[in-house]
């Protein structure tokens, strides 16, 4: 009996560990969704917006290890998967795209839906499998599945209207997947090098990403051995938690002290899997070595002494035997900052601090204490980034999935649409501010349709704070017509999506509203009205963003003199918020 293009596809799919597909039906794409309804290996996930099926399948990528899976039509269907598969390529999410194509014979006479596909996926694909003919599946399609598998990046299959609903001449190409790369270890002259700079040094540091998450015991036993602090992008939060030693914590815009001085004031730097890209946060003369299993990653953020191309966990436990340092006061030191700033964090989100519109810390500290100790929290961009990185403890089972790497706007609610998709049964909380949440809010009705229990904190300060501050750093005054938000409620919003919902504008509230959101057996969302005047500040100021926000206060200082009443406000709202 003869097999159909879209169930050859869907062996190829199920043999690399899919199971789910996200995406939005139409036209081209309707025989494989076909095809998917007659196989109960998978299931179609229908979402309101393209973008939001990208970034959920990445989103499942990463926490499964496996690849995602999203789907869009041919034209504008395709294109609205853009924004999320650029998230995927930036957090290295192995994702496959299925996209429709006009007939082939249509191509050329800018037919209805018809675009140069291949042109506008050409940047954010590894690889495009362009089916022409259905002998080129399964070929083809192994070739872009294998390759989005193993190298964890967006690949994309294009299928046409006369060709989709085709059946295969022959499957004589199709062979096992291979589901891991060996490990790497660099040579043993680079390794030897390593440890004689690693060994020459009084205050070592080990600065660690994303590409330390099969490799963290591999980690804390070379910084024991090292006496060394362990300093952590946010993507790694939670692999290295400060809640244990000898993390101090995160360098960077919104970092801490204790992991900004590990770097900054180290004799030797080792980085492990990082690709942090705030090279301002780097130092430079001093020996720098740099881990990557990606060629590409070694020197392009600093000025690498030596870089060692490998898997993480394979080159520190070939450099373990070979070290052996006592940074010990240096990482003591550390320690004294780490666990000052630690206090102040726990004094900023104090439930007796009760000026209203409430602090956003308060929320997510309370949150932290509450949740599972395997939930996985969804972040979205802006402050609420913030809050859950310097107010969440990570530690244990917990995971954090969001964009970190690309920066836009929306990815908090589709993201936990992919992680509750995945386990229903486990905790998944997205962090969302009221910005990114209004770019995304349609697909809470997803949630309601397949029953996921997901928990979405808004905080709601009526602002696009983050962008606010970015404007007062680079010295121009506050705009309330650019940054201003005009919101719903979104609890009731919640309610009228069939979920469930509460507003929170109290601090005896907060407790009472974040138990309610964990009893309740479906979605939930926590409007949190907190105040637009929080300040988020880096862990080290330079003179030029000083004097820029200096600048800004006084630019509004003579707006307020001229009769600006929104000016006095603000003022009023950022005085109570940094008390304390």
């Amino acid at each position: 009996m003869a097999r159909s293009i879209c169930e050859s596809l869907l062996d190829i799919l199920a043999e690399a560990g899919a199971r789910e597909i996200f995406g939005m039906t139409g036209d081209v794409i309707n025989p494989l969704l076909e095809a998917i309804r007659h196989d109960d290996r998978f299931r179609w996930i229908g979402v309101r917006h393209e973008e939001h099926a990208a970034y959920a399948a990445a989103a499942q990528s990463e926490l499964s290890g496996a690849i995602g899976v999203c789907a869009g039509t041919a034209g504008p269907g395709a294109l609205h998967l853009i924004n999320g598969l650029y998230n995927a390529q930036k957090e290295g999410a192995g994702v496959v795209a299925i996209t429709g194509q006009v007939a082939r014979r249509e191509r050329g006479s800018d037919f209805h839906k018809e675009m140069d596909l291949t042109k506008v996926f050409d940047d954010v694909c590894a690889y495009q499998a362009i089916i022409e003919t259905p002998a080129q599946m399964p070929r083809m399609a192994e070739i872009a599945v294998q390759k989005a598998l193993v190298e964890r990046c967006v690949t994309r299959i294009e299928l046409p209207a006369d060709v989709i609903g085709e059946d295969l001449p022959s499957e004589h190409f199709t062979h096992p997947l291979i589901h891991e790369l060996p490990r790497v270890v660099p040579a043993e002259e680079q390794l030897e090098r390593a440890a004689e700079l690693l060994n020459g040094g009084r205050r070592v540091a080990i600065f660690c990403g994303i590409g330390c998450r099969d490799a963290r015991d591999s980690v804390f036993a070379l910084a024991d051995r090292l006496c060394a602090p362990i300093v952590h992008t946010l993507r790694a939060k939670d692999i290295f938690d400060t809640s244990t030693d000898p993390v101090v914590g995160m360098t960077g815009l919104i970092g801490n002290p204790a992991g900004y001085h590990a770097v900054q004031d180290c004799d030797v730097l080792l980085m492990l899997g990082t690709d942090f890209p705030y090279d301002e946060f780097l130092p430079d003369g001093r020996p720098i070595l740099q881990v990557d299993r990606v060629v590409d990653h070694i020197g392009r953020r600093a000025p690498v002494t030596l870089g060692l191309v490998g898997d993480v966990r394979a080159t520190v436990d070939a450099l373990l035997p070979r070290v052996r340092g006592d940074s010990s006061a240096f990482r003591a030191h550390l320690f004294k900052l780490r666990d000052k700033w630690l206090a102040q964090m726990t004094r900023q989100a104090s439930l007796e601090r009760r000026d209203e519109p409430l602090h956003p810390q308060l929320f997510a500290r309370a949150i932290s204490e509450r949740a599972s100790h395997d939930a996985i929290f969804a972040c979205d961009v802006g402050e609420c980034t913030v809050w859950l990185a310097r107010q969440v403890d990570l530690g244990g089972g917990r995971r954090i999935v969001g964009g970190f790497n690309h920066g836009s706007l929306g990815p908090g609610l589709p993201v936990a649409l992919g992680a509750a998709s995945l386990d229903p049964s486990r905790q998944v909380w997205a962090f969302c501010g009221d910005g990114g949440f209004g770019m995304s809010m349609n697909d809470f009705v997803t949630a309601v349709k397949f029953d996921w229990p997901i928990k979405v904190i808004v905080f709601n300060n009526s602002e696009l704070g983050f962008v606010k501050m970015e404007v007062e750093v680079m010295g121009l005054p506050a705009n309330p017509e650019a940054t201003g938000l005009l919101n719903p409620d979104f609890a009731a919003y919640a309610k009228a999506c069939g979920g469930d919902g509460v507003r929170v504008e109290h601090a005896d509230d907060i407790v009472p509203a974040i138990e309610q959101a964990l009893a309740s057996p479906g979605p939930f969302i926590l409007d949190a009205i907190v105040s637009a005047g929080e300040l988020t500040m880096p862990p080290h100021i330079e003179i030029s963003q000083a004097w820029g926000f200096g600048l800004s206060k006084v630019r509004e200082g003579l707006m307020a003199l001229r009769g600006d009443h929104e000016v006095w406000r603000e003022w009023r709202d950022e005085f109570r918020a940094n008390v304390f």
